[in-house]
Formats: structure tokens, C-alpha cells, sequence
């Protein structure tokens, strides 16, 4: 505990250790934090290392919209071309929300060139695409952790 918490306390090292070690990055969030996850390079900048170093990249929920200004070493998008899921426009506007939120995720990610998967509201849906695990909402959090954990046997 001693060490992780030096490490945590030191500038710069957490990225460091982050990197070193490539563990499976997990974003979870509901709509309040949609803007800000989408807006933190920091955020970005971690998740594409790990990603471009063969780790894990993985949301559930709301979560998704820490990936759509996700920027790989190569340029494109982090989901250009790959299947993902996310809180959808069809659930956005169950819960009245779509005038809310900074954006709506299902629309963005297909706009940075995902190929957006969904079920009916409500149901666990998970998508697994080159090592980025996507589910749709607070349903399949238990479901994306299962697929983190499969991936990683994986690359093991």
C-alpha cells in the first residue's frame, strides 16, 4: 500500500505505472460526468497509450463518452470502424434527458465512425471489438467486467 500510494503522491508516475503495467482501462459514469469525460485529454491520452501498448479499453452506461475523442498513435479515432455500444438515443429519450445532455453518445460515437450496436431499452447488451468492451447501460456493467476478464485471459 505504501508504494502505490508514494506512486499515486509523486507527479507524472501514475501515468508511468499506468503504462508500464497496460492494465484494462474502465470508464463508468452516469450522464453528469458525459461532458467532462469526453473533454479530458488527460483521460484521452492514458486510454490511447494503453490501448496502442495491446491493453484493454472499456465503458458501460454513459461511460462510452470518455472514448469518443480517444485519438490512437495512428491518427483515427479510438472507434473508427470498430462496434460499440452505449446509453442510446432511444434510452436518452425514455428518461427525458435529451435536451440535457452536452451530446447525445449513441449520435457522436457513429459520427467518430463506430459501428454503433444497441438492443431494446433497458437490456444488457455487450460488444467486444479489438480489445474495447462497450455496454450499453447500468444493465451490463456486471456483463462488461465479465468480458474484461475474458479479454484479458486472452492477451495473458
Amino acid at each position: 500500500m505504501r508504494n502505490t500510494t508514494e506512486r499515486l503522491s509523486t507527479p507524472g508516475s501514475l501515468k508511468k505505472s499506468i503504462l508500464k503495467s497496460t492494465p484494462p482501462s474502465f470508464m463508468q459514469a452516469g450522464m453528469g460526468p458525459c461532458g467532462d469525460l469526453a473533454d479530458n485529454a488527460r483521460l484521452a491520452e492514458i486510454a490511447a497509450k494503453i490501448y496502442d501498448n495491446n491493453g484493454i479499453v472499456s465503458a458501460v452506461c454513459h461511460g462510452p463518452a470518455g472514448l469518443v475523442n480517444i485519438r490512437l498513435s495512428n491518427g483515427k479515432y479510438l472507434v473508427d470502424g470498430k462496434k460499440i455500444n452505449a446509453f442510446t438515443n432511444e434510452e436518452e429519450a425514455a428518461v427525458g434527458l435529451e435536451k440535457v445532455v452536452p451530446f447525445m453518445l449513441e449520435t457522436t460515437l457513429i459520427e467518430r465512425g463506430a459501428k454503433f450496436e444497441k438492443s431494446g431499452l433497458w437490456q444488457n447488451h455487450v460488444t467486444t471489438d479489438q480489445r474495447v468492451i462497450t455496454g450499453q447501460n447500468p444493465q451490463s456493467a456486471k456483463s462488461v467486467g465479465e468480458a474484461v476478464l475474458t479479454e484479458l485471459k486472452k492477451l495473458k
